[in-house]
């Protein structure tokens, strides 16, 4: 990368980041904080969103928008990714679940906050794009793999967190199971392409699920395999 192109993307993000500070600040009266921790604003500042679009959506990269990235997916907006990031409390010492790794972009926020990250793709092709992704960028905490998110990853459970970044029609039983007790997850819930309910559901000391909504947003639909 040039100079001129790396001085290019430091401005782009110190935008980005002002942008999402100040969306944080409009919506606290939705979401019960007006501030990020500063865990959260240094991964958001420091992973670079450029590596994880297409080429052809490189102007946009530090947009606070989504960005298509083929197959008919999104990366998400970085205020979003930051909102439910924080939403999701991740400590350092603390196993994730993500569903829908995308371009890898998410996984790779987490990766700078969590001990391990798991992530499972539908889309093969977009698994080993975002895998490729992620070992070149040095991400070596992140396992990628295909799989149905809808039934989580019992393999790997139970979570200390577990975030999904597709919408599903109502939240996953499996997901919930997989969770610890103190655990949290965080999932868009509504119907397909039209607007959502963004939900914490955490899990008390006695293993019962609690849920409240936060935001409005839209995500493409979780699609279950079976």
């Amino acid at each position: 990368m040039s100079d001129k192109s790396a001085e290019k993307h430091t401005e782009a993000r110190h935008w980005l980041m002002e942008r999402v500070l100040a969306e944080t600040r409009e919506t606290a009266h939705l979401t019960g904080f007006s501030e990020l921790s500063d865990r959260v604003i240094k991964a958001i500042a420091t992973t670079p969103r450029h590596c994880f679009i297409p080429p052809e959506q490189q102007d946009w990269a530090y947009a606070d928008a989504p960005l298509p990235i083929g197959r008919g997916q999104t990366i998400s907006q970085p205020f979003i990714v930051a909102l439910m990031t924080e939403l999701l409390a991740p400590g350092p010492e603390d196993v994730v679940l993500e569903i829908g790794a995308g371009s890898g972009y998410q996984a790779a926020i987490l990766a700078h906050l969590v001990q391990q990250v798991y992530t499972l793709e539908r889309i093969p092709e977009l698994a080993m794009m975002a895998t490729q992704r992620l070992q070149e960028l040095g991400f070596a905490n992140v396992t990628v793999c295909v799989g149905n998110g809808v039934q989580g990853w019992e393999e790997q459970a139970p979570f200390d967190g577990i975030i999904v970044t597709a919408a599903a029609t109502e939240t996953p039983p499996a997901l919930v199971r997989q969770l610890k007790p103190g655990g949290r997850l965080v999932i868009p819930v509504g119907p397909p392409h039209r607007t959502q309910d963004l939900r914490v559901v955490e899990k008390d000391a006695q293993g019962v699920a609690h849920s409240r909504s936060v935001l409005p947003v839209v995500f493409v639909p979780l699609i279950d395999r079976g």
